[in-house]
């Protein structure tokens, strides 16, 4: 695992939207986007600072309507360009937990690279949006990443008055889940994290 390089560039282009992501899961957390929706770029340079995770995102979308189809075209792509990156997942801790406070808020989340896709999402924001972006497209942004990425994800937020607060705690949190999943687990070796003999 050491020596591969866990990179994978992916595009995705629909009639609605056309996005570009690249990642690095071995990189510093530097971060580069170009999507038109300032708070969810806000939101994703949190995966990738607190991840440790090299990242790229370019979209194009049908924005004159509302940010629907970006954001969950994001997340699909970026999805995607998770599981090429991970690989067979040999040598991987494969489970990540992260509990981060900002402020009043608290939330958690937890990752299992099971190759199940599985979303369990618990918020319940203090308001609806956040200048002009509706926060419920969150949900669709980790529907779209579970399901490419082939991964079980649990987000709760514990407690949280600010709606920025709140959200910025759940990028964080899953930012470091993802870290600690991926990291190599010394013990394991090149052996599968998994009784089934693959994930």
């Amino acid at each position: 695992m050491a020596a591969a390089e866990r990179k994978a560039q992916v595009d995705r282009n629909t009639l609605e939207t056309q996005i570009s992501v690249s990642v690095n899961l071995d990189g510093t957390g530097v971060a580069s986007f170009d999507t038109g929706i300032p708070f969810l770029e806000h939101m994703l340079d949190q995966i990738a600072r607190h991840g440790l995770i090299d990242l790229q995102v370019r979209a194009k979308g049908d924005l004159h309507i509302d940010a629907h189809h970006t954001v969950e075209d994001i997340g699909i792509t970026l999805g995607q360009a998770f599981a090429q990156a991970v690989g067979d997942k040999r040598g991987i801790v494969r489970y990540g937990l992260a509990y981060v406070p900002l402020d009043e808020a608290l939330s958690r989340v937890v990752i299992d690279f099971s190759g199940r896709p599985g979303l369990e999402y618990h918020v319940q924001f203090s308001r609806g949006s956040v200048g002009n972006f509706d926060v419920d497209l969150f949900r669709e942004f980790f529907h779209g990443f579970v399901n490419h990425a082939q991964v079980t994800l649990h987000v709760d937020n514990l407690r949280g008055e600010n709606t920025h607060h709140q959200i910025e705690t759940i990028f964080k949190a899953f930012g470091r889940a993802l870290r600690m999943a991926l990291a190599a687990d010394e013990r394991m070796g090149d052996k599968m994290p998994s009784t089934k003999g693959s994930l």
